[in-house]
């Protein structure tokens, strides 16, 4: 992974007095992502006055359009896009193998990454006058009434992505569809849902049985409280024992959490019912849909050669 980061220019070896250990991350599709820790530099970094738009916003915006037809574009290694100053490269560094290395492009981890790559992808869209659309980072929505309005938006976004030289990934483009995922979230008709594998991933989740296991419960619903009925009624009892050094399933019983779980079937608490399924299974299935990954290196992301216009074409099918 290093050699091929090395050898695309991403990443060169140095000699530093700064570092910071790596912490390498999984991709769904299995392969690997280079990442540092970096909050020891994130915390003598000074702040910026910009900032990523608010996720919940954004969705809310997009709701509003109540669409019919969606697009999403994915740009591919968005932060490798923009190189690092050459005086700033050293605070970066960090060892493999004995061996140091620094980022000469925008790293991960690093606090304002993201920052600086929305606002320079921003910029770019609004110089190319860019059709309507919303951006999260290097994640872009359009939409539109028709099919045809919705390709003809997605790939003029995409021209003006690849002439500000950024490279586009086939297989991340999405559309025109009439269901799409966007920010984690699936849409139809302008409507949010939870993403099928993320509800049985949270309904195949074991009850909890110590402060660690609840803050990890509560980790994975936290993000989706706004499809869960009465959310806050529900989790108060967990979030009172991630202040307890240690519960059991004997004193945090179901009937502690719902004492009306009983008599009443419509309970979401996270805790099996008699009849063998958890509340929460039932208020989650109320809506139904997936998480965004960081995709691995393009190739010719950071070469002479790049994705040639139209590469929209594979994946957006006239209707």
């Amino acid at each position: 992974m290093i050699q091929e980061l090395e050898s695309q220019g991403v990443v060169s070896k140095t000699h530093s007095p700064f570092n910071s250990p790596i912490w390498p991350v999984r991709k769904s599709e299995g392969e690997w992502r280079l990442t540092v820790d970096y909050r020891a530099l994130n915390e003598v970094t000074p702040p910026l006055s910009a900032a990523v738009p608010d996720m919940l916003e954004l969705q809310y915006e997009l709701e509003s359009k109540a669409a019919k037809w969606y697009a999403t574009i994915d740009i591919a290694n968005a932060f490798f896009s923009f190189p690092l100053a050459a005086e700033c490269r050293p605070q970066f560094a960090f060892t493999w193998r004995g061996v140091q290395y620094t980022w000469n492009r925008l790293p991960q981890g690093w606090k304002h990454s993201p920052t600086i790559c929305h606002g320079l992808i921003q910029t770019a869209l609004e110089k190319g006058e860019a059709p309507e659309h919303l951006q999260y980072i290097d994640d872009i929505i359009v939409w539109g009434n028709t099919a045809a309005e919705v390709f003809e938006k997605g790939k003029e976004i995409i021209q003006i992505l690849l002439e500000a030289g950024f490279a586009i990934k086939k297989s991340k483009v999405k559309g025109p569809a009439h269901e799409i995922q966007f920010l984690g979230v699936k849409w139809q008709d302008g409507q949010r849902q939870i993403p099928t594998e993320v509800i049985n991933k949270i309904t195949a989740m074991s009850p909890p049985t110590n402060k660690k296991e609840t803050q990890a419960f509560l980790g994975a619903i936290g993000f989706w409280r706004m499809h869960i009925p009465e959310y806050s009624q529900i989790v108060s009892p967990l979030y009172l024992v991630t202040r307890k050094r240690m519960i059991s399933t004997g004193a945090l019983s179901s009937s502690s959490l719902c004492p009306d779980q009983a008599g009443d079937r419509s309970c979401s608490s996270p805790w099996p019912s008699e009849d063998g399924t958890r509340c929460e299974e039932r208020a989650l299935l109320s809506s139904r849909e997936p998480w965004p990954v960081l995709e691995p290196l393009a190739e010719g992301a950071w070469g002479d050669s790049r994705p040639t216009p139209g590469i929209l074409e594979p994946k957006l099918q006239r209707v």
